[in-house]
């Protein structure tokens, strides 16, 4: 007998907000989870800056401080740049403390031969998250999607899988509804946050597959 599917967490209602907002990929993120009828606060260090990348998005995005942004969400998603990523969730653990964390960060570097991952003490951006935020549900995901695509208006489906990882699987199935309400996602459940350095170095990969193609290039998990 087969057994049944685990019911789906009801995700419709929470409130999303993305530190590292004003870049491309947090603004595209933000967009198509507003699409999907959440609202977002996107988080800058200047909330005038948070303000006006929210401008020409839909009615329910708009702009904070990070601490603001943080405070005023139920599931924030990291989409800082890397050099900045240990400072800024270290500034902000309290406001943080209880809530799902979604790290999306992918330590990189380039040079003339192209990308490639950057070694992190902890193993990954996400296990630096969670030694950061000892109080936080820390969950990795998000890595592999195109800002270009999230932010094009002609693209009605962006069509990939998003790979979720983490060691609370309350949270991980909570990112994984959030990920399958953008039209065109589904969330995969891919292992324990032990894991996510190899889902972040796969960045340079993608990278390289885009650069060779021309293309916005994602992930589909055959079989599931």
């Amino acid at each position: 007998m087969t057994a049944p599917a685990a019911a789906v967490p009801v995700v419709s209602t929470l409130v999303v907000s993305v530190l590292g907002g004003t870049g491309e990929q947090g603004r595209g993120l933000a967009r198509r989870l507003a699409l999907a009828g959440h609202q977002v606060v996107l988080g800058s260090r200047d909330a005038t800056r948070a303000a006006a990348a929210a401008e020409g998005l839909p009615a329910s995005v708009t702009g904070a401080d990070n601490a603001s942004a943080a405070a005023a969400a139920d599931v924030v998603i990291v989409a800082v740049p890397w050099e900045g990523h240990r400072e800024l969730l270290a500034s902000l653990a309290e406001v943080l403390a209880g809530k799902i964390v979604v790290d999306c960060v992918n330590p990189l570097g380039f040079d003339k031969a192209g990308a490639f991952a950057l070694a992190v003490e902890e193993g990954s951006a996400a296990e630096q998250a969670a030694a950061v935020l000892p109080a936080s549900r820390v969950v990795a995901a998000f890595h592999h999607v195109s800002a270009v695509l999230l932010l094009d208006e002609e693209v009605d489906s962006v069509d990939t899988d998003v790979l979720v990882l983490g060691d609370d699987r309350e949270a991980t199935d909570v990112v994984q509804a959030l990920a399958g309400r953008i039209r065109g996602m589904r969330g995969i459940y891919a292992g324990r946050l032990r894991n996510a350095h190899q889902v972040e170095a796969l960045t340079a990969n993608l990278i390289s597959v885009n650069r060779r193609y021309k293309a916005h290039a994602g992930l589909r998990v055959t079989d599931v």
